[in-house]
């Protein structure tokens, strides 16, 4: 039996792609039955947009896909995250490396970059697509979506303690 498992995903913003990871993954989740054995949430690096909803165009493509996200609001990530979440899985370097300066020392999180759970896309990030067009926002939500797919193989995977 899969174990409990709890999943923060990261970005600058909050608004853009850690929200679109939050909701592929759930959506995965929630096709494999298993939203019950997972805890996931999504939050920034920076506290530019806490309480927002996310960019209309992160909405729409996310629809595009069946994947309702309207009902997100934005939020940074906070030091007790650390320890509330088994993996925080951040979209890009910049956010990684900001994640594990401020990471407390007796932190019981993984911090990794989501496409990290990939083969092809291994040490790559999740573009920003906030300052480009639509098809942007397309192609993160492929990435995303093959990052979440990954992770959600890899936690399946795991030996269960018996």
């Amino acid at each position: 039996m899969l174990q409990n498992t709890s999943v923060l995903f990261v970005c600058m913003g909050n608004i853009c792609r850690s929200p679109s990871a939050e909701g592929v993954f759930r959506h995965l989740i929630e096709g494999e039955g298993l939203s019950g054995q997972f805890l996931v949430d999504s939050a920034g690096t920076r506290d530019y947009h806490i309480g927002r909803s996310p960019d209309p165009r992160a909405q729409s493509a996310a629809l595009a896909r069946g994947i309702d996200i309207s009902t997100l609001v934005g939020r940074k990530v906070l030091p007790n995250d650390f320890f509330v979440f088994d993996y925080i899985l951040v979209m890009d370097h910049d956010n990684l490396d900001d994640l594990i300066s401020v990471r407390p020392d007796a932190a019981t999180a993984v911090v990794d970059l989501l496409l990290n759970f990939t083969v092809e896309h291994y040490g790559q990030v999740v573009p920003d697509p906030y300052y480009g067009g639509v098809d942007g926002f397309s192609r993160v939500l492929d990435l995303i979506e093959e990052g979440s797919s990954s992770f959600l193989e890899a936690i399946k995977a795991r030996p269960t303690e018996i």
